[in-house]
């Protein structure tokens, strides 16, 4: 037996996620093959297939994986309102990592583990904080429409930078026929003059949110 093999790492589902993962990342689920994992690993595709069964097996756990990067709201009594921000901030900042899996999540019919923990705890801690199970429905669905689509949004920006606001307002208004659009040209000179915050966007979108989730349970907004 060679020294390279003695020593070569042996192949696992969580290496195959953790290749599937990255190469993700890199190149979005378009990327995504038995084929291109299997060349990140240094195998054979047909090896995957005794530790990942199939491409769908892998998308559940891609899945999975993604949910147990996100902060769960705890039991420990923390308010409802403060877990969720801090779950929601979490998962937005996961989410922007692994900007291909905001269509994935929610969808697939083999839930792992870490996603019924996550969704169990979101249900807890609305549940403890005195939701109905009615309120709690539409809460959950409320909130991570807010999460998901705002992610969806910001993914699909052509702006990451400072530089990036100025160019792209810049052009906006240039191309704009004079005063066809006044509202908007109003805004966008409003944008380049103080500038996008993201956080902060998202931070004042999802106070509203909580806000009218407290009105949706009848519960104190803290």
């Amino acid at each position: 037996m060679s020294s390279e093999r003695q020593q070569r790492v042996p192949l696992s589902r969580e290496r195959v996620l953790a290749a599937a993962r990255d190469l993700c990342d890199a190149e979005g689920l378009a990327g995504l093959s038995m084929r291109r994992i299997a060349e990140r690993l240094g195998v054979e595709a047909m090896s995957l297939y005794h530790h990942v069964g199939n491409k769908d097996r892998i998308l559940d756990g891609l899945v999975d994986g993604v949910f147990a990067e996100i902060t769960v709201p705890p039991r420990d009594g923390t308010c409802w309102r403060e877990a969720l921000a801090v779950r929601c901030h979490s998962a937005r900042a996961v989410l922007l990592r692994h900007g291909w899996a905001v269509g994935l999540l929610d969808s697939r019919r083999q839930t792992g583990p870490c996603t019924m923990a996550h969704h169990d705890a979101v249900i807890g801690c609305l549940r403890r904080a005195g939701f109905t199970l009615a309120a709690t429905t539409h809460a959950f669905s409320l909130i991570d429409s807010y999460l998901y689509g705002f992610v969806l949004q910001e993914l699909a920006m052509p702006i990451r930078t400072p530089a990036d606001l100025d160019s792209v307002g810049q052009e906006l208004l240039t191309a704009l026929p004079e005063d066809a659009f006044p509202a908007f040209s109003e805004m966008v000179r409003h944008t380049l003059t103080v500038g996008w915050d993201p956080d902060q966007t998202f931070a004042v979108g999802l106070g509203a949110v909580l806000d009218a989730v407290a009105r949706l349970g009848g519960i104190e907004a803290d």
